[in-house]
């Protein structure tokens, strides 16, 4: 039986995003390895968690005209191959200031990873004429799940580090060598006028602003949620990381919903209606610091901002006479300063007062979204 070319991309294009996700989880739960291995103080472990950051920011900046050159299908490849080589390598650093450059290379590499794979999924949502992209990025939290507990297994199981990265690096190679052949051609941008070129960059910044905003809110979650369980709320020990879990429960459900509501509402409302979500999530969770209401609330947090950056990325892919490589890029590159100065902001409100007013820059993150964002994304032809 004949499978329709469209729908091996998709299929081909689900599991970039999966192997993405369980490739960067691999580097997650080994982070206690390396601080162990190396005898690291947090100071340093925070050289090594921004050295991967600063290597994605950094490489965002030309990643957008590499992919658009090369095009989304065999940057993916090329991105996925580096990846996993820099994946397989990060038990093998014989000392820490070895592992600081291969650690800026491994989130350069998964920059890339990310721009091409992201670029590729809007060239195949524009082919299947409906919204594919909040699925997409399920499959990425749903491989970072099983990542996550897989690696948690195997380090419990006593898996050499090293056997578990080398195994995860063939699995994302393997996936991005059998999408190759695949993949599919993007389309070639129309050509603008300065004027139009100007246009075109002043709304990939607003886009890009507004990717800040919403990633402000979600690396909040990630580094503070077990914090605000454990020190605000006082939940025992068995509930401390369950708002996380309800977080990522709710990411995961509103990625895997998000297309069949897009395809409903439209991204300028479900905009909305993701943003005022993720406010009342929060707002609940500071106004009510109890378990249940708590755990409510981050899980509607989470379904609040599973859409956002899916609806941004798609938003800049569409904006005329931007490769879509290009638009996601420099969203994305915003979104990552993001996801790295929103923790860094909310610990430096809560020494000043409390974790409760740090996390409320999260409730004005999200409604800043819910209030400007649709205005904003009318101007971008997304549906």
């Amino acid at each position: 039986m004949t499978v329709n070319p469209l729908l091996r991309a998709r299929i081909a294009t689900m599991a970039l995003f999966f192997a993405s996700g369980a490739s960067y989880a691999t580097w997650g739960v080994h982070i206690p390895t390396i601080k162990a291995r190396f005898a690291l103080s947090d100071a340093e472990l925070s050289v090594a968690m921004f050295a991967v950051a600063g290597g994605a920011i950094l490489a965002m900046k030309s990643l957008g005209a590499w992919v658009a050159r090369v095009g989304s299908d065999r940057a993916s490849v090329q991105g996925a191959l580096a990846f996993a080589l820099s994946t397989a390598l990060l038990m093998a650093m014989p000392g820490f200031w070895t592992l600081l450059p291969l650690l800026a290379l491994f989130g350069a590499a998964n920059a890339a990873y990310d721009v091409a794979m992201n670029a590729q999924a809007a060239t195949v949502e524009a082919h299947c004429g409906k919204p594919i992209m909040s699925g997409l990025h399920g499959m990425f939290s749903l491989g970072g799940m099983i990542g996550a507990a897989v690696g948690g297994s195997l380090i419990a199981a006593g898996v050499a580090p090293l056997a578990h990265c080398i195994g995860m690096a063939i699995i994302t190679a393997a996936v991005a060598l059998l999408s190759s052949r695949v993949l599919l051609a993007d389309h070639p941008p129309v050509p603008l006028g300065a004027g139009q070129h100007r246009q075109a960059n002043r709304l990939l910044w607003i886009l890009g602003i507004l990717a800040f905003f919403g990633l402000v809110g979600e690396g909040a979650m990630y580094d503070w949620s077990a914090v605000y369980m454990k020190e605000t709320v006082g939940a025992t020990p068995y509930w401390v990381g369950w708002g996380y879990a309800a977080f990522s429960a709710g990411m995961a459900g509103g990625r895997f919903g998000g297309d069949w509501l897009r395809a409903r509402l439209g991204a300028v409302q479900l905009l909305r209606w993701s943003g005022w979500t993720g406010f009342v999530g929060i707002v609940l969770a500071l106004l009510w610091p109890d378990t249940a209401p708590t755990l409510i609330g981050f899980a509607l947090m989470g379904l609040g901002a599973a859409n956002l950056v899916p609806i941004f990325f798609v938003g800049a892919s569409r904006i005329e006479g931007v490769t879509p490589a290009e638009g996601i890029a420099s969203v994305a590159r915003l979104a990552y300063v993001g996801m790295l100065l929103g923790p860094v902001l909310i610990g430096a409100l809560t020494h000043a007062t409390s974790l409760r007013v740090g996390l409320a820059l999260v409730a004005a993150s999200v409604a800043l979204i819910a209030i400007a964002g649709p205005r904003q994304l009318r101007r971008v032809a997304v549906g």
